[in-house]
């Protein structure tokens, strides 16, 4: 007997889940994973459905983590049905009203102002037992695709002995000032293409999957020096200190506004250099290549910031030798 393909079976699912035998799908999005999306209407009622094929996704840390968001009250898709065995989660259709294209010089105070109301609230509230720590090992191998994917593969680059020893010395500046900040739940995409502009309770939380227990400046250098838009740096200063005077006012332990936004650009840092190797990588290795294109962002951040700390301008140094004269939106032939 010959076996449905995946459409069909995502189809068959659906209409059993919804007990619905005439309801169809429309492709809602992809996304940087294996992971694809699909509208679908029922007795007049959107819904989104899920679609992880179980051989390359694991939807069981994507239904942990939307139940512990949940429960702290963020606004994240409601669950009708879940198949972890298949692969297939029915849920809540918060619409497609990305964060990106609505942020502008008059409204980013509010939709902002609203993210960061929710990552309060998702730092105060969400459970963090049982998920993994942000510790050294994951913090490093991140930070490590880079060599690996923008040096190498992207710009045919291999450091010498004297220039790993400058990389490894930034990464271990890095390390030492996350693990020195207050540990909490990190969703570890909170950007504005993982945030919806919705009807009730903005914004819409998505793509949470990869949360884990970390430093408290994740999220909101995630947030304010996003790789897909970009704010004066006085104003993402101004936000960051704002949201640190909420934590302190919250009971958060935290750091006086210097050295709290030090711990921002390092953080900021950390997660830059994980992003030049994964942009890549999305080219080069899945054949995603509209990342390329936001390579420039990335770079600017992580020149810039880096630059500032002593024990970072080492690296920016070799990167720019790396770099070159190269346009880094161009693939490496």
């Amino acid at each position: 007997m010959t076996l449905p393909d995946r459409a069909e079976l995502r189809l068959q699912w659906t209409r059993q889940a919804l007990g619905d035998d005439a309801a169809s799908l429309r492709r809602a999005s992809n996304d940087a994973s294996f992971r694809s999306y699909w509208r679908t209407v029922s007795a007049g009622r959107e819904w989104i459905v899920m679609d992880a094929p179980p051989d390359r996704e694991d939807t069981r840390p994507w239904l942990d983590v939307a139940r512990r968001l949940g429960r702290a009250g963020l606004h994240v898709p409601e669950i009708q049905a879940a198949d972890p065995q298949r692969g297939f989660v029915l849920m809540e259709d918060l619409g497609d009203r990305i964060l990106l294209p609505e942020l502008n010089a008059t409204s980013a105070d509010r939709l902002y102002g609203q993210a960061m109301d929710a990552l309060l609230a998702m730092q105060q509230h969400a459970d963090t037992s049982g998920l993994p720590d942000y510790d050294e090992a994951r913090l490093v191998a991140e930070m490590e695709l880079m060599p690996e994917w923008f040096l190498r593969r992207h710009l045919g680059f291999t450091p010498e002995c004297e220039q790993w020893d400058v990389v490894e010395s930034a990464f271990r500046a890095l390390v030492t000032s996350a693990q020195a900040q207050p540990q909490v739940f990190v969703h570890r995409d909170y950007h504005s293409r993982n945030l919806l502009v919705t009807a009730r309770d903005s914004p819409g939380v998505i793509d949470f999957q990869d949360a884990v227990r970390g430093p408290v400046t994740y999220d909101l250098v995630s947030l304010l020096r996003d790789c897909y838009i970009a704010w004066p740096d006085e104003q993402v200063q101004a936000w960051a200190c704002g949201y640190r005077d909420k934590l302190a006012a919250a009971g958060f332990k935290v750091p006086d506004g210097q050295t709290f936004l030090r711990a921002f650009d390092l953080m900021g840092l950390q997660r830059h250099i994980k992003v030049l190797g994964i942009f890549c990588r999305l080219w080069y290795r899945d054949g995603k290549a509209g990342y390329l294109q936001d390579l420039p962002l990335v770079w600017k951040y992580t020149r810039e910031v880096g630059r500032r700390h002593p024990e970072t301008a080492p690296l920016v140094d070799l990167l720019e030798t790396a770099i070159g004269d190269r346009d880094i939106t161009v693939p490496l032939s």
